[in-house]
């Protein structure tokens, strides 16, 4: 089981504050939490295939592919607003 110590150490690391009143209850839970993982590093997974994700989904990505053009005026033509050859935008800061 986790000691009061550890368990400020922990907070500190976290950078979370906890109560006095409720460093106890946190190391008893915490604790439980450590002992389970503890039980699943004893599981058998012999023979069982690695899991990444259940789903099936696949991201569909476009090729990156490089297009050279040279008509400025086509390229420029999507920006919603110019100024002397640039491409104007608000300020951010």
């Amino acid at each position: 089981m986790l000691n009061i110590e550890e368990i400020k150490k922990l907070a500190k690391l976290a950078r979370i504050e906890i109560a006095e009143e409720d460093l106890e209850k946190f190391a008893s839970q915490l604790s439980s939490v450590l002992e389970y993982v503890e039980e699943l590093k004893n599981v058998n997974t012999e023979g069982l295939l690695e899991v990444d994700q259940v789903t099936g989904l696949v991201n569909i990505q476009r090729a990156d592919t490089v297009v050279v053009s040279d008509n400025r005026e086509e390229i420029f033509s999507q920006a919603p607003e110019m100024k002397d050859g640039y491409y104007k935008v608000k300020a951010i800061l």
